[in-house]
């Protein structure tokens, strides 16, 4: 066998969060226990039938779309977009030049990292946030400054704390909202604002992930980056369609923004994959072109989920607060637990309960104290899920 080592940029990378957790969960499930997996965001509600339908119909009657598809993405997939964010948002896009089709946003993410990062440019990322925004930096070379995401902020970073000699240096910052992991809204449009002043200042390029955009609870509704004036000078925004339409297998999504900042992505995705197939770009019209009903069903019963977890874990101890937006809550641990850390007490929730959660500090050295909940199983699992819990925190009472 040959004596090679990977790149060292790889090397340097920690396990993946859910790799560790699987390999905690396999475990559980040798152990013949029941397991409640509320831990990676992949959704457990069926994708809708008309999206089904579509994609069916397509592979089986038309050949042509079993080909290879437009690395850029098909002009009707990217029309349809654009029509979608007009409606949505009141925002205007050119469908040629500003919307590029990815095979899901993570890779759109990761793309953008390569596409734009030498090694020793700085990165503006919240702490805590979703791993592949550090992770694919990492892997392109970069510095990472975290903005701090604090409770007592309402998990928004503050611009004024990045210092000046970083911000000078800094080339992308990242903001995520509705966000993950903290289930996090923006509710004073100022914060936009802000940000958009802030990156102009500096020359960076601000990168929105709205990938949650439609899993919205009750009267809020999330922006587009590009509401707000000047944001096409510095932002790209990526969308998913894998928590919207229940469609993460699925691999589609799309990132928008201003020609010359969208074409290094394209120009580097054109040399290492052929884009997403024809045939889910079809289907991917389907979901956006026909009334949204399904996507307020879903975002109903993550509503449901939310206030029925959050209070009762509230009622056991843990600090859990109603959220206006995504699929997750962030919860505080209690007294009892906190000082043995976020990882230690999810594993130990997997191997004692087998209930399944994130763990706080995989997400940043902020996420600390937490622990991220996925409602991303049947309803009544949740209630066997909270007396589990229940008597795993009345255990270290004691």
């Amino acid at each position: 066998m040959i004596n090679i080592e990977p790149s060292k940029n790889l090397v340097k990378l920690p396990s993946y969060l859910f790799t560790t957790i699987d390999k905690s969960k396999r475990e559980a499930y040798d152990k013949n226990l029941d397991v409640i997996d509320l831990g990676m965001g992949n959704p457990d509600l069926p994708t809708p039938d008309h999206i089904v339908d579509r994609l069916c119909d397509t592979v089986k009657h038309h050949h042509n779309t079993h080909r290879y598809p437009q690395a850029k993405g098909m002009p009707k997939f990217r029309k349809v977009i654009t029509k979608w964010m007009e409606k949505r948002f009141g925002v205007t896009l050119d469908s040629e030049n500003e919307v590029l089709a990815l095979i899901g946003s993570k890779e759109g993410i990761g793309h953008l990292c390569m596409s734009y990062l030498d090694p020793g440019d700085y990165v503006l990322i919240g702490d805590p946030s979703y791993p592949v925004y550090f992770n694919g930096a990492l892997l392109a070379g970069a510095r990472i400054h975290f903005m701090p995401l604090l409770e007592e902020k309402s998990f928004l970073p503050d611009f004024t704390k990045i210092p000046e000699e970083i911000a000078q240096k800094a080339k992308i910052m990242f903001l995520n909202y509705p966000n993950n992991p903290t289930a996090a809204v923006v509710e004073d449009n100022n914060f936009w604002k802000e940000a958009i002043k802030f990156c102009k200042k500096y020359n960076i390029l601000l990168i929105s992930d709205n990938a949650y955009s439609e899993l919205t609870f009750g009267s809020y509704k999330a922006s587009s980056i590009f509401e707000f004036p000047g944001a096409k000078d510095v932002a790209l925004e990526f969308y998913s369609f894998s928590k919207t339409f229940n469609m993460a297998g699925w691999r589609l999504g799309w990132v928008c923004g201003a020609k010359k900042l969208i074409y290094p992505i394209e120009k580097f995705k054109s040399f290492l994959d052929y884009g997403s197939p024809t045939f889910m770009q079809l289907a991917g019209v389907a979901a956006l072109s026909e009334e949204q009903n399904c996507v307020r069903e879903i975002a109903a019963i993550y509503e449901k989920r939310m206030k029925n977890m959050s209070s009762g874990l509230r009622k056991i101890g843990w600090r859990a607060r109603e959220t206006k937006g995504t699929m997750y809550i962030w919860v505080g641990l209690p007294d009892c637990l906190i000082k043995d850390g976020s990882i230690a007490i999810a594993e130990r929730l997997i191997k004692e309960t087998g209930v399944v959660v994130s763990p706080g500090r995989a997400f940043g050295e902020h996420g600390e104290g937490y622990v991220r909940m996925s409602l991303v199983t049947h309803n009544r699992r949740f209630h066997d899920a909270l007396l589990r819990i229940s008597k795993f925190t009345k255990m270290y009472k004691i």
